[in-house]
This record gives structure tokens, sequence and C-alpha cells, in this order.
């Protein structure tokens, strides 16, 4: 899990590393124009909008009510990132494609600092909760809206990909990673997987676990070919995926 910290804002034009991806690093998908993010979400240009999936916040204090106790910090530096990112982009929107909380008590156990983070959020972003397995009775008490799935602009979004579906569909729920070997050593690394008409985001929270992006699993949602998108802080790049 990535440690807390002190929120740094960054102003979206004075972050260079942020203008070079956008201006370099895109992918064409559904006729539109998105940026795969280092950091997991995706940045929709066109609409100012912010892509996350599988936050998965109160996922410590789940485990703990049973008994396994971790770090209670994973909302709060979950909220953290997803600050940043907002301010390095200059988002004025931003979706979460499902499992947004590990279960539906999740709400209830928040703490009051990401309480009040969340609350910020969400009240200066057009902020769309999309449930997922995790959290199909997410309410409404906690800002923003809350929908089902929806199109946007051409493109469904929704937490789960749909074998059949034929529309251009972001999704999350598997949270993919590639593994690769480099050297002998074994490297996995957050990815995004892409194919004609389907775009999978990875886990965007702090204490989420991965799929392999060849998994079966995986291949049978979202067909073949398929690729898996790695953004590094200079680049894009694409691996064949095979199962």
């Amino acid at each position: 899990m990535r440690r807390p910290a002190t929120a740094r804002r960054i102003h979206p034009r004075t972050s260079p590393r942020y203008m070079a991806a956008m201006s370099s690093v895109s992918v064409l998908f559904g006729g539109q124009n998105f940026v795969p993010l280092l950091e997991g979400a995706l940045f929709w240009p066109s609409r100012r909008a912010l892509l996350v999936a599988d936050l998965h916040f109160e996922k410590a204090s789940w485990f703990a009510k049973r008994g396994q106790f971790l770090p209670p910090y994973d909302s709060v530096e979950t909220l953290r990132c997803i600050g940043e990112v907002v301010d390095a982009v200059g988002a004025v929107e931003l979706w979460c494609l499902g499992d947004s909380f590990h279960d539906t008590g999740g709400v209830e156990r928040l703490p009051d600092a990401a309480r009040a983070m969340l609350a910020a959020l969400t009240g200066r972003l057009s902020w769309t909760w999309i449930t997922g397995n995790h959290d199909p009775g997410i309410g409404e008490g906690i800002g923003g809206r809350v929908l089902p799935e929806v199109e946007v602009d051409g493109v469904l979004l929704r937490h789960e990909a749909e074998a059949g579906e034929p529309r251009p569909e972001l999704s999350g729920h598997f949270h993919p990673k590639l593994r690769v070997r480099v050297r002998g050593r074994s490297i996995s690394r957050r990815c995004f997987v892409q194919t004609a008409t389907k775009l999978v985001l990875p886990a965007f929270g702090a204490l989420t676990g991965g799929l392999d992006a060849g998994d079966p699993a995986i291949l049978k949602a979202v067909g073949r070919p398929a690729t898996a998108l790695v953004p590094t802080s200079e680049r894009l790049l694409r691996f064949p995926v095979a199962a």
C-alpha cells in the first residue's frame, strides 16, 4: 500500500510530465482520445474528465473486522492520490467505474478525515459513481450521483466488461497487471487492457491486488487480440497479450 503523505497540489499549467503525456501519449478509442496515466487513471481531455476504477475504500477496515489488521490509511491515501491527479490534469469531471467501496458497509466506516476529503472532491467536481459487484447498494449520501452504467459521448462506462457488447466500453473489475521477466527478474506493473471495443482500467485503490493481463477471465471478457498498455513517466508501452 502506498504510504500516506501530505497532499501535493500540482497546477495543470505547470506540470511538464502531464503536459507532455497529453500532447504525445494518447489512445484513440471509440472515436475519442484518452490518456492512460502513470497513476492508473484515465484522462479524457475533450471532457476534462478523469476516470478511475476499483478504489476499494475501507478495505483495511473490512479485514480488521475479521481479525486481520492492516494500516487503516487506504481510503485517505487513495483520495489523496485522486486529488493530486485531478489537480495535475485540471479535471472537472470524475467517473468511478465501480467497486469504489470494498463492501456495502464501507460508507459508514469511512473515517472523518477521508469523509472530509471525499466531500471536498465531490463538492468541486461533477462526480459519478458507477456501481460494482462489491458496492451494489452504494447510497447517494456521500456526494455525486450513482448510476449502474451510462453512455457518454458514444462510450459505455460500466464496472465489468460484457463480452457480447459491440459498443466501445470502458470498465474496471479485473485489476489487470502485466507480469514480465527482465534479466531473470519478474516485474509486475498495473496496466490497461485494450481491444477494438474494450478498454479495461487497472485498480486505482491503494490497497488492491491484481490479475495477470493474460488471464483467461480477462480475455474471455474483452476478446482477442488484446494489448496491455503500461504508462511510464515518459511514454506509453504496448505489449501483446496472450493467454
